[in-house]
């Protein structure tokens, strides 16, 4: 249970596989498109004030959960976001499938909340069970603890030091090849 901007840099170290997924401006949209999905597995805090059964890493904290929001949040990001993309910055034949593109972004975010919350949780929270239905066993290492600024802001700004260096990284080498 990291912090908002833990997750939110969580999110960007594990979108960083766009940047070997994709070219560069394709890439930086991956990275734009999915980053906010890191923080969708605690919609259970706001779902948990509705409905009394819902609790904090219960099923949105599950590899079902995460797999079946992307894939309905994608189809519609997809549909009316990446076009948008392709249309004001980035060319339709970096991206592929738009449907593909969508999916992996918002399935590879939330993926990395339930990676930081296992690292984080165990001792104070309810323990994740990522792997609920298949198997019931509760995931947890505590490496860190969940309310730390260090852990948190470091987990931010390491997530923005990576995307920055990887874009870097993507624009000198694409310079040089042009050369």
């Amino acid at each position: 249970m990291v912090d908002i901007i833990g997750h939110v840099g969580m999110a960007l170290i594990w979108l960083a596989v766009g940047w070997f997924l994709y070219a560069e401006r394709a890439a930086l949209g991956f990275v734009a498109l999915g980053a906010p999905f890191g923080l969708l597995p605690d919609i259970d805090l706001w779902l948990s004030r509705a409905f009394p059964t819902v609790h904090h890493h219960g099923i949105t904290h599950t590899i079902l959960f995460v797999s079946v929001a992307a894939v309905a949040i994608g189809a519609i990001l997809g549909k009316w976001v990446v076009p948008w993309l392709e249309a004001h910055y980035v060319p339709a034949s970096e991206i592929g499938n738009r449907y593909a593109y969508a999916i992996g972004a918002v399935w590879v975010a939330t993926l990395s909340h339930l990676f930081a919350d296992m690292l984080s949780a165990p001792d104070i929270a309810q323990p994740i069970e990522p792997f609920w239905p298949v198997v019931g066993q509760a995931v947890g290492l505590d490496v860190f603890y969940y309310n730390s600024p260090l852990v948190n802001w470091g987990l931010f700004v390491a997530g923005l030091v990576l995307t920055a260096v990887l874009w870097w990284w993507d624009d000198d080498a694409r310079a040089v090849a042009e050369a």
